[in-house]
């Protein structure tokens, strides 16, 4: 019909790992046998406690409009959580639950970046933090990591990139695709250079509870500075296995951001369900840790023997992951495929049924990530298949 559409749509992509998940999906209903480790989903069900709450919800007839930020309830569990957990003090008007911390982080980069704003992200980043700056107008600053640094941004590395524009500093820790979490001292040097500055702090906690062998550190709670100036950004999803309840977070000391925020929310989706709502807060409140602790120990078991198994194969390497569930794997010695992600992707999926994520999709060329958050039976076939693959090269 000759229609135009407008710009900020067009130039905005399909997230990679959704239309990789979704290649597989379809190749597996056409009869193909695949294994997918390309989506970012527990296997395991949301904690029976949780499921028992929202039954009750529903039978009570909590099933009506409630205020855009959250029930005054579940704002006060989260208030809770990150006080307790984090060592973060937030009052509940500091607070505001989204739809998927995906949505709290489209409404932060909304409410803060204007066209010609820089936004630093590092790289190896998840593939939704480039996209949201460009639809916002803003332009993504990428700051390149290395394997050698774990793929963490440097102090040195930050400093340079900061220009009159920039405008934010996004942060993920643990880290999707590397699975790898700043250490206090790493967040500590990131904040002493961006004292004096006006540059805000986006971090993205999801996979806060799942970590290895490390302690994590809030990226607000290393000093005052950084707590005036972090909006922390989390949710259930992962950590939980709450992924299709829908339900995110926010949190920052500016008062007056949170209000903005509530009334973009307030114009576009309001509130989030009701019922994950009152089903949150016995999460919040800690009373499915025990389930949240066996996911954790079954993530570490699959994580151990994939990152071994890995490391044997001729051709790839991966840095141990310290959180989240994905491996991150290099693949530059591979002939034909070592620079190119994508093609081998497509190959190992169309030759082994194996579905990964190519690093190009975020931002790296020359690795591919897989997710262990699936059997460990699964794991293993696998492995076989990318050993087959690999030695067909």
């Amino acid at each position: 019909m000759g229609q135009s559409y407008a710009r900020r749509i067009e130039s905005l992509g399909e997230s990679t790992t959704i239309a990789i998940s979704t290649l597989a999906r379809e190749l597996k209903q056409a009869g193909k046998d695949v294994l997918s480790f390309s989506a970012g989903e527990p296997d395991f069900d949301t904690p029976q406690v949780i499921k028992d709450e929202a039954i009750r919800a529903l039978k009570s007839g909590f099933t009506k409009y409630t205020a855009v930020a959250g029930i005054p309830e579940l704002l006060e569990s989260i208030k809770g959580k990150l006080e307790r957990e984090n060592g973060l003090k937030y009052e509940k008007n500091e607070i505001l639950v989204s739809n998927g911390a995906k949505h709290s982080l489209f409404n932060v980069i909304q409410a803060l970046v204007d066209v010609g704003d820089e936004v630093i992200i590092p790289s190896p980043y998840w593939v939704t933090y480039p996209e949201l700056v460009i639809y916002s107008g803003g332009k993504p600053v990428i700051v390149q990591t290395t394997q050698e640094s774990n793929f963490k941004i440097t102090a040195s590395q930050l400093k340079k990139a900061i220009t009159p524009k920039t405008k934010m500093l996004i942060l993920n820790t643990p880290s999707n695709p590397t699975g790898m979490v700043y250490t206090q001292e790493e967040i500590a040097a990131l904040a002493e250079v961006l004292k004096g500055t006006k540059i805000w702090v986006v971090s993205d906690e999801m996979y806060e509870k799942l970590v290895y062998g490390v302690k994590f550190y809030s990226v607000a709670a290393i000093s005052d500075d950084m707590m005036q100036r972090t909006i922390t950004i989390n949710g259930l999803s992962k950590s939980v296995s709450m992924t299709g309840w829908r339900i995110g977070y926010l949190a920052s000391k500016d008062r007056k951001l949170v209000q903005l925020i509530n009334n973009l929310q307030s114009q576009c989706t309001s509130n989030i369900n009701s019922i994950t709502q009152k089903a949150a807060v016995v999460a919040f409140k800690g009373e499915a840790d025990n389930e949240i602790e066996e996911m954790r120990v079954a993530f570490e078991e699959r994580m151990n023997f994939t990152c071994d198994a890995i490391n044997n194969i001729q051709g790839l390497s991966v840095n141990k992951p310290q959180g989240a569930f994905y491996l991150f794997i290099n693949i530059q010695q591979l002939p034909q495929y070592g620079n190119d992600s994508m093609a081998f992707c497509h190959k190992i999926l169309e030759d082994q049924g194996v579905a990964l994520v190519p690093g190009c999709a975020f931002g790296m060329e020359g690795f591919v990530r897989l997710s262990f958050a699936c059997s460990l039976e699964q794991l293993k076939e696998g492995v076989a298949r990318i050993v087959n693959f690999t030695k067909a090269l």
